[in-house]
């Protein structure tokens, strides 16, 4: 994947493309490897990174949703848990199972949430994960030794799905261009185009190297996530917003924490919203909240109270109880919720996708979450090709392979995350060992991904690598800080850039990775 070569096919291209699409997180380029899968002409435009808002920001989990289930949300409950199923099975490279634990202090805790959990399984299918059941006090202590012990009655173990989001962002980019389509990132919609009436493209400016140009097409799919009212506004400047933002923050924290292989969940807080403390890349990810938020921005901050609420409630369930101190990285995402809940919480808004068409014919969608992104896609492509007027064509990405799939791999072997894709790192690491050598003790990359990232992920910018590429940041953003300058030298090596540019990367970089460090 190579942008150099998708700048120029999109200047070679003459005439209209079939769909183009607006906006590079999970939703974008699901509709994105849908449309180029059925055989239609794709273009993709992100107005920075695939993933860089909402997409990258995840609880890292796919999963039907228990809390969904609580709320009575049957079907969304059993389109997510059968999506879960498909993933699985279209991205073992990036798709685990993950064990959970709902612990029981309460002498009712177990049967009620026995009960729920078994209507979980049920509803799971054949697509299930492996069944719930009720733990001993000594049974859940064995599986999480480092959870509260006093007044423990036991647990609940069921199964949900883990992941990496932001490499399955990348692997669904590759996947487009797989398939035949174009996906680019750093190219900026700034206006929609109009034949009569109907909108028959956009104006686009790459951010890159602020070149402009028109592209057409039959029909525009506006899937930007907590900026889809910003553009259906180009379209309408009257238009009535329908996103309702909300705030949900996550820390990292050490491994000590959560020793073993189970993560928590405690399906009930002050704020109603379901508690998880997940292991996660040798981490764990503890989170999250939900706080609306009025204005969308692609580097949302998280608030003290926020950090201090997720604080004091992994405090109760761990025997350590954590600090500010104890935080390596501190991230928040929005959530792009359908405004249909006024006067609700935003924990009580659906998670339900929204799909809509302007008069002039642009189609947005919007809502859902990652695990459903498959099937909001399909929805939308298939909305779009009847308004586009092209040939029927079925959707094939139930059973799509996700770029990089390979099963059986080993959750701890370096560079599992990469698929078969591993196998092509590891040849730079022969022809070079050095490139072998990690970027920092506390992290468990090496050089060698930073000039993959390069070369075949499209990555741009230093941000891109440390970010999203690799995970860095997230992992540890002091660690991912020190490593700025080295990485900096490793890409503009490899991108033919000279200081100024390596300069203007770590300082562009330490700038919004500051954010991400408790105080």
């Amino acid at each position: 994947m190579n942008r150099k070569k998708s700048i120029e096919t999109i200047k070679s291209y003459d005439g209209y493309w079939d769909i183009l699409v607006i906006g590079g997180g999970a939703t974008g380029l699901g509709c994105a490897l849908d449309a180029a899968s059925r055989g239609y002409q794709t273009l993709l435009v992100e107005q920075h990174d695939f993933a860089k808002g909402t997409s990258s920001r995840s609880t890292k989990l796919v999963h039907g949703g228990v809390r969904y289930l609580q709320q009575g949300n049957i079907s969304l409950v059993l389109e997510a848990l059968h999506e879960r199923g498909l993933l699985m099975q279209n991205a073992p490279h990036l798709v685990q199972n993950q064990a959970f634990i709902v612990p029981n202090y309460e002498w009712w805790d177990g049967p009620f949430y026995g009960v729920g959990l078994k209507v979980y399984d049920l509803l799971a299918g054949r697509l299930g994960l492996g069944p719930s059941r009720w733990l001993s006090k000594a049974e859940t202590r064995q599986r999480i030794p480092t959870l509260e012990p006093d007044q423990l009655r036991g647990g609940v173990i069921y199964h949900d799905g883990q992941f990496d989001d932001a490499r399955l962002a990348v692997n669904l980019a590759q996947s487009i261009e797989d398939a035949g389509g174009v996906a680019v990132n750093y190219m900026q919609v700034t206006d929609l185009t109009y034949s009569g009436k109907m909108i028959d493209g956009v104006k686009l400016k790459d951010t890159i190297d602020g070149g402009e140009r028109e592209v057409h097409a039959r029909v525009v799919i506006n899937a930007t996530g907590i900026f889809t009212d910003d553009i259906r506004r180009m379209d309408q400047p009257t238009a009535t917003p329908i996103v309702t933002h909300s705030q949900g923050v996550h820390l990292v924290m050490d491994k000590r924490f959560l020793k073993g292989n189970t993560a928590i969940m405690v399906p009930q807080t002050e704020d109603g919203r379901v508690l998880f403390a997940v292991p996660w890349h040798d981490r764990v990810l503890v989170g999250t909240t939900d706080t609306p938020v009025d204005r969308a921005t692609l580097e949302p901050r998280p608030l003290a109270e926020e950090i201090a609420f997720i604080l004091k409630h992994a405090a109760q369930y761990m025997v350590e109880d954590p600090t500010r101190e104890d935080i390596l990285c501190v991230f928040a995402g929005l959530r792009p919720l359908v405004g249909e809940g006024e006067g609700k919480k935003t924990a009580a808004i659906s998670r339900d996708h929204h799909l809509a068409v302007s008069q002039s014919g642009l189609v947005s969608i919007t809502g859902g979450k990652w695990t459903t992104y498959r099937k909001m896609a399909e929805d939308t492509v298939s909305q779009a090709a009847l308004i586009a007027g092209l040939p029927e064509s079925e959707c094939r990405t139930r059973k799509l392979r996700v770029h990089g799939w390979l099963k059986n791999i080993n959750p701890e072997e370096p560079l599992c995350a990469y698929g078969s894709d591993a196998v092509f790192i590891r040849r730079i690491i022969e022809t070079d060992p050095g490139m072998g050598k990690k970027l920092h003790d506390r992290l468990p990359y090496v050089k060698a991904e930073v000039i993959w990232a390069v070369r075949n992920e499209m990555a741009m910018t230093l941000e891109d690598v440390l970010a999203r590429r690799t995970r860095s940041l997230i992992l540890d953003a002091a660690a991912s800080m020190d490593i700025a300058e080295s990485s900096a030298g490793l890409m503009a090596n490899e991108l033919g850039f000279g200081m100024e540019w390596q300069l203007q990367q770590v300082f562009d970089y330490k700038r919004i990775a500051s954010g991400y460090l408790p105080d």
